[in-house]
């Protein structure tokens, strides 16, 4: 299962995620789910980077699934909008395959 805790800052704004697993809808290579998780995030991800000033870290290991995303702060608008939009995708994937391959903290 891919489990994905969206971070928050003491205010509550959005400024990150943590996620991990695998969605384990079928097998390596023909797993749906976990292509479709990982193009939304990576496409977060590499947008942030190329059309925002925003700043981040960001850990990963592909053996374990593992993203953890962090922006600093301050975030612009256009930064929040991106993870705003990634949630929403990775949500209707949810919605279509069920919380037993993505679930949301």
């Amino acid at each position: 299962m891919i489990e994905i805790r969206i971070k928050k800052s003491d205010r509550g704004d959005i400024i990150g995620f943590h996620m991990s697993g695998h969605a384990d809808y079928a097998e390596h290579g023909s797993d749906v789910v976990c292509a479709g998780v990982s193009a939304l995030v990576i496409n977060c991800i590499n947008s942030i980077e190329e059309f925002t000033d925003t700043k981040f870290d960001l850990v990963q290991n592909e053996n374990d699934g593992l993203i953890d995303f962090t922006c600093k702060e301050p975030l612009g608008s256009d930064a929040i909008l991106l993870l705003k939009s990634l949630f929403k995708g990775v949500m209707g994937i949810q919605d279509m395959y069920g919380k037993q391959y993505v679930t949301f903290h």
